[in-house]
């Protein structure tokens, strides 16, 4: 055997050693708890720049002014929330946790997207082919909103020496759909501190 082929066999045998002390540990824990490990956007700050942008939308009177014109519930859509950032965030999650704060609130009424709505109208137009009578569902009788949300998400990043502070804000924008007018804006802001540790063999 050549001194080559047996290098090759040693390198082998050690690669195979490694990765077997390797281990990968799994533990769940409950979807309520906060676990930052990169400090990028994650699941925790959807949900609570969701909320806390819901919470000041109701704290101002625009639900109740509607309310006294129009005796009902006003009736909100979420619009497109553009991500100014530099990190991949899963804007599609911030939507919808917008859109269950609202629901959850009980004073607005929440309707469906546009992409949601195609699918709808798809289910609908099949009725008219394929449904009986009495359970197809008519046209011409979607609920129109009257305000629209959209906004978008920016950042500021600070780094050195292996730390780093990420600051995130998201601006929302509630807009009447007849006149443009935009009846609520707010922000929230989101914070955090990365101490990256040298390594150290």
């Amino acid at each position: 055997m050549s001194v080559t082929h047996l290098r090759t066999i040693v390198v082998l045998i050690a690669v195979a050693a490694f990765a077997g002390c390797s281990s990968t540990t799994v533990t769940r824990v409950p979807t309520e708890e906060t676990i930052d490990l990169s400090g990028r956007w994650n699941d925790s700050d959807s949900q609570q720049a969701a909320q806390a942008l819901v919470d000041q939308s109701m704290a101002t009177s625009w639900v109740d002014d509607f309310m006294m014109e129009q005796g009902s519930k006003p009736t909100v859509i979420i619009g497109t929330l553009r991500n100014k950032t530099p990190e991949h965030i899963a804007v599609k999650t911030l939507v919808a946790d917008l859109e269950r704060s609202f629901i959850n609130s009980s004073r607005v009424t929440v309707v469906a997207s546009a992409e949601e709505r195609d699918e709808i109208r798809g289910e609908r137009e099949d009725q008219q082919r394929f449904a009986s009578e009495e359970s197809m569902k008519q046209w011409g009788k979607e609920l129109g909103a009257d305000y629209m949300l959209i906004g978008e998400i920016n950042a500021q990043f600070d780094s050195e020496k292996g730390k780093e502070v990420k600051y995130y804000q998201v601006d929302c924008y509630l807009v009447d759909l007849e006149t443009n007018v935009k009846v609520w804006t707010g922000f929230t802001k989101i914070k955090k501190f990365v101490g990256r540790s040298k390594y150290k063999p």
